[in-house]
């Protein structure tokens, strides 16, 4: 296909002479090289007052941080020794929970299978009446069990705190 634009341009056969731009070249021009002062410090010396109020204090800082290191490693070992105790009680209660559980899912099945066996609506209201009354003692101990070891655990884990707080005001 022919150029549309070839038709409307004029045509003319002289040859276009390229034009060449003169190269350009910036200018170069070299930075000043400056030579900086020398300062000298001058050499002071410290008095010897003030070079043993350093010292002391230095070493007073290490003493201290000593100190909070210390505590914070006690700190940490009371955490855990805490956590680990919190941790066996409350899989301990846990466990007695789901005991408790069985014990009384197999009463109350134990129940039912007499209830089957049940000749007359009195003897089934007997029945029910007795495990009732059974179960009621059953739950009141298991209840009290409970709440015997959720203290027990409580002043387990509360101990260790409770002496390192002892120990902490002692030391200081």
């Amino acid at each position: 296909m022919a150029d549309p634009t070839a038709a409307t341009a004029p045509k003319s056969k002289k040859p276009v002479a390229s034009i060449a731009a003169p190269g350009f070249e910036t200018p170069k021009f070299e930075m000043p090289k400056f030579e900086m002062p020398k300062f000298e410090m001058p050499s002071m010396e410290m008095p010897a007052a003030m070079r043993e109020f350093a010292e002391k204090g230095i070493a007073q800082a290490k003493e201290n941080y000593e100190k909070v290191k210390s505590a914070a490693e006690q700190a940490t070992e009371v955490l855990e020794d805490t956590y680990s105790t919190a941790s066996k009680g409350c899989t301990d209660y846990g466990l007695k929970l789901i005991e408790n559980a069985r014990t009384n899912s197999n009463a109350a099945f134990d129940l039912y299978g007499e209830l089957l066996t049940a000749k007359s609506v009195a003897e089934v209201v007997e029945k029910t009446t007795a495990y009732m009354r059974a179960q009621f003692d059953t739950f009141t101990a298991q209840a009290k069990e409970l709440a015997e070891h959720a203290q027990k655990v409580a002043a387990d884990t509360a101990e260790p705190v409770k002496e390192s707080f002892s120990s902490f005001g002692k030391v200081s």
